[in-house]
Order: structure tokens, then sequence, then C-alpha cells
């Protein structure tokens, strides 16, 4: 019996490797929006349609097609860019996007309200900077994550420099991209895929790079993960772990977030070797029926860890030895100054939500772009949507400093609990998005504030995240508090991550307004101050008080 495979299989099978009918949509004036299936094609090219859901309806009822534009995800290995591309990053947002750059959880940069006739133009801009869009989105690996660490200058360099070769290694050969946006000359022979196969993955991958005891880049939530094993500041090798992430369907028991298992460690020679065998596995062995089914942690389950491991030593080569004891003890940005071994200075500035824009509180675009005029280092997006201005030489801090202040980039007036906060873009732009995030999740912050006040928990190391739907952009199962979108001013409260990105939290309330929010955390944090135990985390708390059982297998207990 023929089995039907997700509607997306096809469309990638008859693309003819990521081309699809891309040129002649783009050339079509009279929509503002793309074929279907070249709308699922562009996501290839690190694109998304969107249309504005604050007008839909009104447009609707004006016999006028939505309000659409398009988000454009960059592919920045590591999160670093010099004061240069900074620059041409700030440009292009001014002229063909929507004005603001978005700093996101996986470590780069998004443009948001980008008409389809700029489309083409933004991502050559981008590409004479040396920065490209290829995998920002679609079914292959995205964004190659790297611990910022600025402190360690020689180790960062190394193990940066292991997150760029990866990312090359798995990046789509097909020259679609640069036949359809660079105007490159089209291929007299067929492309190839020998990673990827022509139908690519089932669905998307994320890999990311760790350094302890930092777990800034949540890294038992990716698909594959490499903790760096260092001998005296000098990398050896790394842990590899796979069968992470985030995602889950509302009311689908058969969905759930998971934590990523450890395969073993690797020496350094055999890093692409493995990250390549990996991803092979996943191209076949992942779900191609269901979609919400066909991330690798899915895999895994299916084919046990044990058999997943095997099959993975089998296509490397290579034998895993037995996993490096690793500490982790926060999963949070550094503010402030730090120095690096090299005696630079880092400044590290919390960026609200990611969202840089010149606003009533703070013209902090244009600050950004004041310091990048005579920044000598370079610039690190963090894996929690901030920023650093790294490697500041130090006869260059004061000045680097009174810009900062100058232009608002520095308020030490923020409370810990905002500083450790994170949220998706949700409305109006995701098409995804049941419920507000970032443009709420700020005012709900400061109701929050005066309640940790009112007990005498202001200063509680506590990391909070909102998303407006359970797809899980902003890791929020890996929370300490997680609110998740359910439906307009509707939330899942989730409870139980421990702080430093290795427990699940999981359901504690469902589907909250505001109201029932601020009460059930109220009493929550009354019986916390009253009972807890000295340093010891919410978190911890409420497991040991019983208030929730920790999530131990997730394809189990989590929804218990």
């Amino acid at each position: 019996m023929d089995i039907k495979v997700n509607e997306n299989e096809t469309i990638k099978a008859e693309s003819n490797f990521l081309r699809g009918t891309l040129q002649q949509s783009i050339r079509d004036e009279l929509t503002g929006s793309l074929s279907p299936a070249d709308a699922q094609i562009s996501k290839f090219h690190g694109f998304y349609e969107q249309d504005d859901r604050d007008n839909r309806q009104q447009r609707q009822g004006s016999f006028l097609e939505p309000d659409y534009s398009f988000m454009l995800r960059a592919r920045l290995p590591g999160g670093v860019c010099t004061p240069a591309q900074w620059l041409a990053i700030d440009g292009i947002s001014q002229r063909l996007g929507n004005g603001s750059i978005r700093l996101t959880t996986r470590q780069t940069f998004q443009y948001h309200g980008i008409l389809k006739r700029n489309l083409k133009p933004l991502i050559q801009e981008i590409n004479a900077s040396l920065i490209d869009s290829i995998g920002g989105c679609g079914d292959i690996n995205r964004n190659v994550m790297c611990n910022p660490n600025p402190l360690q200058s020689e180790l960062h360099a190394e193990v940066y420099a292991w997150a760029r070769k990866i990312s090359e290694q798995l990046k789509p050969r097909s020259r679609a991209y640069h036949e359809i946006w660079l105007d490159g000359e089209k291929q007299t022979q067929a492309d190839e895929e020998p990673v990827y196969g022509n139908t690519y993955l089932p669905r998307k991958f994320k890999i990311a790079v760790a350094v302890p005891p930092s777990n800034d880049v949540d890294i038992y939530t990716n698909d594959l993960g490499f903790i760096a094993i260092q001998k005296q500041g000098k990398l050896t090798g790394f842990n590899v772990l796979a069968g992470g992430g985030m995602g889950t369907t509302h009311g689908d028991r058969s969905t759930f977030p998971r934590l990523a298992d450890e395969l073993g460690f690797i020496a350094l020679e055999d890093v692409l070797k493995v990250a390549e065998a990996v991803v092979t596995v996943q191209r076949d062995e992942g779900n191609r029926i269901s979609r919400r089914h066909a991330r690798l942690k899915y895999s895994i389950e299916k084919l046990g860890i044990h058999n997943f491991r095997q099959l993975v030593e089998q296509r490397a080569g290579i034998s895993f030895q037995t996993p490096h004891k690793v500490t982790f003890k926060h999963q949070g940005d550094r503010f402030g100054w730090t120095q690096s071994t090299d005696k630079r200075w880092n400044l590290t500035l919390f960026i609200e939500n990611g969202r840089i824009t010149d606003h009533h509180k703070a013209p902090i675009k244009t600050g950004l772009g004041k310091i990048a005029a005579v920044h000598q280092g370079d610039f690190r997006i963090t894996p929690n949507q901030n920023l650093i201005i790294a490697g500041i030489p130090a006869e260059q801090k004061q000045s680097i400093l009174e810009l900062a202040t100058q232009y608002g980039l520095i308020d030490e007036k923020i409370s810990l609990l905002r500083l450790n906060s994170i949220a998706c873009v949700a409305f109006p732009s995701c098409p995804q998005a049941m419920a507000e995030a970032e443009r709420y999740f700020p005012e709900l912050l400061t109701k929050f504030e005066l309640i940790l006040n009112k007990y005498g928990l202001s200063t509680l190391d506590l990391v909070i995240r909102m998303t407006g739907c359970p797809n899980g952009c902003a890791r929020p199962f890996v929370a300490e508090i997680a609110l998740v979108g359910k439906g307009p001013g509707r939330y899942n409260l989730m409870l139980g991550g421990d702080g430093h990105g290795q427990r699940l939290n999981k359901l504690y309330r469902e589907n909250l307004n505001e109201e029932g929010i601020l009460k059930v955390m109220d009493e929550l944090l009354e019986k916390f101050a009253t009972l807890r135990e000295n340093d010891e985390r919410l978190s911890d708390f409420v497991i040991r008080q019983g208030i929730i059982s920790a999530v131990v297998n997730p394809a189990v207990d989590f929804h218990a």
C-alpha cells in the first residue's frame, strides 16, 4: 500500500533543488505574495512570507489581499560580525526593511516588513557584506550557534572556528540561491546534494556548540550539540549530544519537548564526519508523513538511542568514547564589562526581546551605529537576544562607554528578572502566533516585578520566557517560568526548568488570562518566600514541595 508523504515532500522533490518557480513569483507584480509552493521553497533561501495580522480582517472586509511582506533571517554562525558588517546590516534595514533589526534566539539577525520587490536587492546587499541567508529557514541545518565566550578569547576563537566549519559543511550545495538572487550563471550540469538529497531533511535541524560552564546556547534543546572539552585552555574535542527539540502541539500528547542524549566524546578530527553522519541518519530515518513528528527527537525515540548511536558510528567510521564530565552553572548572559584573556574589554548590552530600533525610551539603533563607526573589535549576538561589543582595546573603553551611555544602551536599573527574559515575535507578523509575546511581555514583566518586590524577591535569579505558540522559538520549555500562548490573551503557565537548561518544565496552570497569571504567581511567590531553603531556586522549590513533578521521560511524563 502506498503511503502518502506530506505535501512539502512533493514540493521539495519537484523544486529542482530549491529553484521552484521563485523567479516568476518574484516578478509577478499583481500580488505581494508568492505561489504556495514557492512560499515553502523560499524558506530554504532564508525568508518567510507573512502578513500583518493586525489589519487582516479589515483588508478582507475591503476585498483586498492580505498586507503581505517578508521576514528574512541571515546565516551568521556564532553570531559574530564586524563593525563594517553591522553598519551594512543597519543601513539595509532602513532602505529595504521596516527600519528595525531583530536579534534572534538562534544568534543571528532578521529583518521584517520587506516588500517582495525589495527581496532581491536586500539579499544582494547582505551578500556584498559577506553575509548570506542560505539555510536561515527551511528543512536543512539552521544557523549554527556558539557560546560568545568573551572571557576566554583563544578558546572562543577555536570553538567559533568549528561552528563556522560545521555551518559550511552542512550548507546546501544547490546553486539555486546564487542563480536567483545573485545573478550567478545557470548550471549546465545537474545539481547534487550529497548530504541532503533532493528532498532535503524531513524538518528543520538545529546545531549548537557550548563552552562550559555557560549554557547560554541551551545546548540540550538542539538536534545536535557539541560541548567543548578543554585542557589548560586548549580545545581537545567535544562531547556530542543528539535529539533535543522544543516544539509541541497543543492537545496532541504524541508531541513533546525533549532534551538531547549523550552520544559520547570525539576528537577534533571527527567533528565534521559526525555532524554529517547525524544529519544523514535523520535524512533517512526521519518522519516524512507527519511534520509534527519529523524532528530528530522523534527519530531517536523510534530507533532508541543505542541503535541511533550505532548508525552514526557506522556512517562516520568512528567509535564514540566515554563523555567527559561537564558542569553548567547558568543559561543567561553576563551583562556589563568583562575582560578577556587577551586583555581586551567586552560590553554586554541588554536588548529587550532583541528588537533594535530607535524608540521613545532610547535611540539604541542610532547608538549602535555610532559605536560601530569607531569600534575596533567585533559584535557578538548572544543566544538570549542580547549584544556584546567585544574585543574593545583598553584605550577605547571609555569612549565606547560614553557612547553607550549617551544613547541609552546602558541601564543599571533593569531587574534581574527582565535581564533573564526572552520572547518570540508572535503578533502581528508570525502566522503561527496564537497570542501576543514580544509586544506584551515587557508590560507583564513590570507586573511580575511588583510581585517580586512585594515578597522581598527583587534580586531573585529567575529564567522566564514567553512565546505566542507552542513551537518553542524562545526555548520556553527549559525556562523556570514559561508562558506559552494558547489563544488571544491566554497562556499556559509552565514551571520547573532548572535555570541551567538541563531540565524541562511542565504545565502548572492552563489557559490563564493576565489576571489569572498574576494571581497564581502571587500565591506561588508568597509560598516560596516563606518556605524556600537557602539559595534555593524557584524551579527546585516547586519540585521539592510537590507543586509539580520533575520531567524525567518527556514522552511519558511531560503531559502527565
